[in-house]
C-alpha cells in the first residue's frame, strides 16, 4: 500500500538550521541562514576533488551552471533551458548588456527605477556609450530606450511592485525589461515567463538561503537563440572541448554564460533549493503573510513607525520600522544576538522566514522596546554598520 508523504510542520524545518539555536535571526532579507545540509554538500564537492579529481568535471561538476540553473527555473517559473548560475546579479547584468554592443546610438538609454538596489546602477552609468535616466515611474521609457532595469521587490520598504504596466510599456516601444528578483525569489510566487520580461536576474543569499556566489540569469526562450553576449568564455561555446579559435555559440541561455564556474557554490546553494522546492512558495508566503503582520502589529503596540505595505498584496517579506536612533538600535540588538539589519533613510528591516517562529519575532520587538526606554542604545552613538 502507498502512503501519502507526509507534509511536515514548517516549525519542523527549523532543526535544518544551527544558527536558529543560539540567535534570533529575521535577517533572510540580507542573508539566509545556512541549511545544516549545505555543509554536507560542500563535504561531498571536496570528497569528488580529493577521490575523482579531474574525472569530476565529468560527473556533474561541469554541468551545475545550468541544472543548479534549472532548479532555480523551477523556484522563479522559468522553463528548463532558461536559467544559468552566475557569480552575482552584476555579473548577470553585464552579459545580458554585452548582448547589445556595440551600443545602438538610437537606443541607448536605461531607465533606471530610483528605488532600485544601487549596485547595478554604478554598472550602467560606468559605461560611456550609455545614458542613464533614473526616475521613479514609467514615463521615461520611450523609442530610446534600450533596458528597463526593475525591482520586484524594493529593498528598502519590502514593496512588491505592479511591474506589469512597466513590462507593457516597455514592449510598446521595443526596449528591454530586466526584471531584479532578489528579493522575492523564494519568499513570493514568481511567474518570470508569465510576465514576459526579458531578462531576470537574482542570488540565493537571501530568501533562497543558498549563500554567497550563486546569482542567476533568466533569459526569455526566444531570445535565448537570437542574442550574442560579447560578455562570454568557454562555457558559452557549443563545443567547449573542441578548443575551437572562433566562437558558436551553445543553445539556450548556456550561451549567456562565461568562463569556469563556481562548483563548491552551486553545491552549496542546493541544500536551500531544495527545502524551498519541498516546501513550496505559496506555503512560504502564506507563512510569511501571517509573521509580517505579527510585526505590524506588534510595530503598532509599540508606537513604533512602519515603512512597509500595510497592504499584504504589496508587502513583501521584510517590514521596515522606523524608531529613534535605529542605527545604534540595530547595533545594541546585534549584541543581544537578535540579528536584523537597518537601511540608511529608512530603519530597522525584520525578515522573518518560514523557519522563524512567532516567539522569536515578540522577542525582537521587546527587544527593541528595551533597547529605547533603557537608552542601551547610547552606548553605540554613531555607529555605522551597514549590512
Amino acid at each position: 500500500m502507498d502512503y501519502p508523504h507526509r507534509v511536515r510542520e514548517l516549525a519542523e524545518y527549523r532543526a535544518e538550521f544551527p544558527i536558529l539555536d543560539h540567535t534570533t535571526y529575521l535577517i533572510s532579507h540580507s542573508l539566509g541562514a545556512m541549511p545544516r545540509r549545505a555543509a554536507d554538500r560542500l563535504a561531498e564537492f571536496a570528497r569528488m576533488w580529493d577521490e575523482r579529481g579531474i574525472r569530476a568535471w565529468a560527473e556533474g561538476w561541469w554541468e551545475t551552471p545550468w541544472t543548479v540553473g534549472d532548479q532555480v527555473g523551477r523556484i522563479i517559473g522559468a522553463p528548463p533551458g532558461t536559467t544559468v548560475m552566475h557569480q552575482n546579479v552584476a555579473v548577470a547584468e553585464a552579459v545580458v548588456l554585452s548582448c547589445f554592443r556595440p551600443v545602438d546610438p538610437r537606443r541607448n538609454r536605461v531607465v533606471y527605477e530610483r528605488a532600485n538596489f544601487p549596485s547595478v546602477r554604478y554598472l550602467y552609468q560606468a559605461q560611456p556609450d550609455l545614458e542613464v535616466v533614473v526616475c521613479d515611474d514609467e514615463d521615461e521609457i520611450d523609442e530610446r530606450t534600450l533596458l528597463v532595469p526593475i525591482s520586484h521587490v524594493l529593498f528598502k520598504a519590502g514593496e512588491i511592485q505592479d511591474v506589469e504596466p512597466i513590462v507593457r510599456r516597455a514592449h510598446e516601444v521595443g526596449a528591454h525589461v530586466v526584471l531584479d528578483c532578489y528579493q522575492s525569489a523564494g519568499i513570493v510566487p514568481l511567474d518570470v515567463a508569465g510576465l514576459g520580461v526579458s531578462f531576470a536576474v537574482g542570488g540565493s543569499v537571501k530568501w533562497l538561503n543558498g549563500g554567497p556566489g550563486n546569482g542567476w540569469l533568466y533569459v526569455r526562450r526566444d531570445l535565448t537563440e537570437s542574442l550574442e553576449p560579447t560578455s562570454t568564455g568557454w562555457q558559452a561555446h557549443a563545443r567547449p572541448f573542441a578548443f575551437e579559435e572562433e566562437m558558436t555559440y551553445a543553445r539556450g541561455a548556456a550561451r549567456f554564460l562565461t568562463g569556469t564556474p563556481n562548483v563548491p557554490a552551486h553545491f552549496a546553494a542546493t541544500a536551500g533549493y531544495d527545502l524551498i522546492e519541498e516546501i513550496g512558495v505559496a506555503r512560504i508566503r502564506e507563512s510569511s503573510l501571517r509573521q509580517t503582520q505579527l510585526v505590524i502589529d506588534l510595530a503598532d503596540e509599540a508606537g513604533f513607525e512602519v515603512l512597509s505595505p500595510r497592504d499584504p498584496t504589496r508587502r513583501g517579506g521584510t517590514v521596515t520600522i522606523r524608531v529613534p536612533e535605529f542605527p545604534a538600535v540595530h547595533a545594541e540588538l546585534e549584541e543581544r544576538a537578535v540579528l536584523c539589519d537597518f537601511r540608511p533613510d529608512a530603519g530597522i528591516r525584520l525578515g522573518p522566514h518560514y523557519y522563524s517562529s512567532d516567539e522569536e519575532i515578540r522577542f525582537a520587538v521587546e527587544q527593541i522596546v528595551d533597547v529605547l526606554e533603557t537608552g542601551a542604545y547610547a552606548r553605540h552613538a554613531g555607529a555605522v554598520a551597514h549590512h
